[in-house]
């Protein structure tokens, strides 16, 4: 049965607060119902999850792979087509440092203007690339392209096998050309932490990897746990 692609849909957001609470996702909660759709973990630990939305690299991805190895930290990312095509080096390195391997889909459309066939053939196409490369099949998770979404969508990608990971952390990292610089990007997450918390980050962020081991060792000094979205389910 196709999406109906004139179905409501939605742009992954949340109203943040000052408490290190986790956010409020108001009308979405009804929309991500029964959908094997996460956003948060176990709020009531003090554990985090790393995640990468990893379409390309623009010489900063090592930056991070290097940053995790050192602070033995395993991370989750989404990738692209493009990743597994451009940079199959740095794809396998994903695999080879133990990391989680999600599915950002192929070519990174809009799911919402996708037929069920369309986002299916996607989909499979990305986890064969994946699997051609690194001879092991994909990990069954899965970031909708720019957060858009809707609950027709979000179906279609549970029927398919895979678990969709949202997130309760996260700011406009993927714009490189706003460079803020590393100590924003480590107080915007130190002031938003809290348990249970996905962080989304991109790894074409400077930003990010220069922050990304005073970040791990302040929520380690804060007694956070790093843990893989496997555990979210």
């Amino acid at each position: 049965m196709p999406i109906t692609v004139s179905a409501r849909s939605y742009g992954w957001g949340f109203r943040k607060n000052n408490d290190h609470l986790p956010p409020d996702i108001g009308i979405l909660a009804k929309e991500i119902e029964n959908t094997s759709t996460y956003y948060v973990g176990n709020t009531l630990k003090k554990e985090v999850y790393l995640t990468f939305d990893s379409g390309f690299d623009n010489g900063v991805l090592p930056q991070i792979l290097d940053t995790l190895r050192d602070k033995k930290v395993r991370a989750t990312f989404f990738i692209l087509g493009d990743m597994v095509k451009r940079f199959p080096d740095l794809t396998k390195r994903m695999v080879d440092e133990g990391h989680l391997v999600g599915s950002h889909t192929y070519s990174h459309r809009n799911i919402t203007k996708m037929s069920e066939e369309e986002l299916k053939a996607d989909l499979c196409r990305l986890e064969e690339e994946y699997f051609k490369l690194t001879n092991k099949p994909l990990d069954p998770f899965f970031r909708p392209p720019s957060g858009e979404f809707n609950r027709e969508s979000l179906l279609t990608v549970q029927k398919l096998g895979y678990k969709t990971i949202f997130w309760s952390l996260a700011y406009c990292d993927w714009n490189t050309g706003d460079k803020r610089g590393p100590e924003f990007t480590h107080e915007y997450v130190m002031k938003n932490i809290h348990p249970g918390a996905v962080i989304l980050l991109h790894t074409v962020s400077k930003d990010n990897a220069d922050a990304l081991s005073k970040i791990i060792d302040s929520l380690k000094d804060q007694g956070y746990e790093f843990k893989t979205v496997e555990h979210l389910a």
